[in-house]
C-alpha cells in the first residue's frame, strides 16, 4: 500500500510588526523573542508527529521559524519554497493599520476582515497569489510524496488553503484568522487538490492511518 503524503501547514512566529499592526507583505521581519519561544514551543508539540522534511515560504520570520524547528529535530535545513510567500500588498507595504484607516478607511476595513478581493495598488491580484500558493503546495506534495513534511508559511497564504481544502470561493471572507504557530494538517487527493485531515495521534506514521 503506498504511503500517503501528508502536510502540516503553520503560520510563522510572531514578529515586532505583527504586534504593531503593521502590513508586512514580501519586507522581511525576524521574529521577536515571542517569536522564538513560540518556535521553540511548536517543535516540542509536533516532535510526536516524526516529520521527514520541513519547507517555508523564504521570508526570514518563515525561514527563521523553520530553522529553529529544524534545528531542534535534527533535521536538514528547510527547503525555501517562493509559492509561499505571503501576498504583496503593493504601496501598503510597511505602513502600519492605523495610517491605512487614515488615509484609505474603506480599504482598512476590507483588510481587516481579510477580504481577498482585497486591491492593494501595485502589489498581488487575489487570482495570482493564490494560484502561486496553490502550486507552490503542489509542488512540495509531488517531491516530498509518502513523507509528512512541516510547511511554515503566512496568515493570508493559510487563509488561501483554507478556502481550496474547504471548497469555497476564492473571494470568501473567512470568519477566522490563524494565529501565530496555528496549523492545518493536509493530504493530496485526486492528484491536483487537497483534503483537510485531523492531526494525527502521537506516535502515529503517515502510512497509519
Amino acid at each position: 500500500m503506498k504511503t500517503p503524503t501528508e502536510l502540516c501547514v503553520t503560520r510563522h512566529g510572531e514578529t515586532d510588526w505583527n504586534i504593531a499592526g503593521i502590513l508586512q507583505g514580501w519586507i522581511d521581519v525576524p521574529l521577536n523573542e515571542n517569536g522564538r519561544r513560540q518556535s521553540r514551543e511548536l517543535a516540542e508539540a509536533l516532535t510526536p508527529a516524526n516529520f521527514s522534511s520541513i519547507c517555508s515560504s523564504p521570508l526570514q520570520r518563515s525561514l527563521e521559524t523553520a530553522e529553529i524547528i529544524a534545528a531542534t529535530w535534527g533535521l536538514p535545513s528547510p527547503l525555501p519554497c517562493e509559492g509561499l510567500k505571503e501576498r504583496h500588498f503593493g504601496r501598503l507595504q510597511g505602513m502600519p493599520k492605523d495610517d491605512v484607516f487614515r488615509l484609505y478607511p474603506d480599504l482598512h476595513r476590507e483588510i481587516l476582515r481579510r477580504c481577498p478581493t482585497c486591491d492593494f495598488a501595485e502589489g498581488e491580484s487575489m487570482d495570482h497569489f493564490a494560484d502561486r500558493v496553490i502550486a507552490g503546495l503542489r509542488a512540495i506534495a509531488e517531491r516530498h510524496a509518502g513523507g509528512r513534511v512541516l510547511v511554515i508559511t503566512h496568515g493570508w497564504v493559510m487563509d488561501v488553503i483554507t478556502r481550496e481544502v474547504r471548497d469555497l470561493p476564492r473571494d470568501a471572507v473567512l470568519d477566522m484568522k490563524r494565529g501565530n504557530g496555528e496549523s492545518i494538517w493536509l493530504r493530496p487527493v485526486g492528484g491536483t487538490d487537497f483534503a483537510e485531515i485531523q492531526a494525527p495521534e502521537p506516535g502515529e506514521t503517515a502510512s497509519g492511518r
